[in-house]
C-alpha cells in the first residue's frame, strides 16, 4: 500500500518564485496581505518593501499553490493598485521555514 504524503511534506513537487510588484503597494497593507495569502497556501519565504516604492516577493512550495499566489499578486488586497508584476522562477533552496517580512 502506498503511503500518501501531504504537499506541504513532499518537497519533490517544491519550486521557488521571485516577484516584484510596481504600483501603489506601500503604505496599505500590501506586505502583511501577501504574507496572510502565502501562509495560507502553505508556502515559506519573504515579502520586502523596496527603495524604489516596489514590493519584492520570494516563496518557495508547491507548484500550485506558486501559481495561485502570483495570480493574488497580480490584483493585490484592497486598497492597493497594482500596475505590473515582474516574476520569474527560481530554485527551490528550503531555506524559509515561514513566511514573513525581510527588511
Amino acid at each position: 500500500m502506498e503511503e500518501k504524503r501531504s504537499k506541504k511534506q513532499d518537497i519533490s513537487n517544491n519550486k521557488g518564485l521571485y516577484a516584484r510588484i510596481y504600483g501603489r503597494v506601500q503604505g496599505v497593507g500590501f506586505r502583511y496581505s501577501t504574507i496572510m495569502q502565502g501562509r495560507g497556501l502553505f508556502l515559506c519565504g519573504y515579502a520586502r518593501n523596496m527603495d524604489d516604492g516596489s514590493v519584492e516577493v520570494v516563496a518557495e512550495g508547491d507548484v500550485e499553490h506558486l501559481r495561485r499566489l502570483l495570480s493574488w499578486l497580480k490584483k493585490g488586497p484592497t486598497g492597493s493598485r497594482v500596475d505590473r508584476v515582474d516574476s520569474h522562477p527560481i530554485p527551490y533552496s528550503g531555506t524559509y521555514r515561514t513566511f514573513g517580512v525581510e527588511y
